[in-house]
């Protein structure tokens, strides 16, 4: 499902094409970037009562970016 037209999408890739290394290496940056914080806005928007410590918040979002398994064996052993 795509909410982006063929025509949209595929002049897309073809600007993407042209781009040099430093040019799409940048809007892959930006999309990772956009990425975290919108996760981030989730997750906070999730808990609306309390605010996050940093730490939990980064557990949260690893676990939403790489799943549960992956942020228990990243953040096991810390406290919290």
């Amino acid at each position: 499902m795509s909410d982006t037209s063929p025509k949209a999408n595929a002049r897309y890739f073809e600007l993407l094409r042209q781009a040099g290394p430093e040019r799409r290496l940048a809007i892959c940056l930006g999309l990772s970037r956009a990425t975290r914080e919108l996760a981030i806005a989730g997750i906070k928007q999730a808990h609306p009562d309390r605010t996050l410590a940093d730490d939990e918040l980064r557990e949260k979002l690893a676990e939403r970016l790489y799943g549960a398994e992956v942020a228990r064996r990243v953040f096991a052993g810390r406290p919290g």
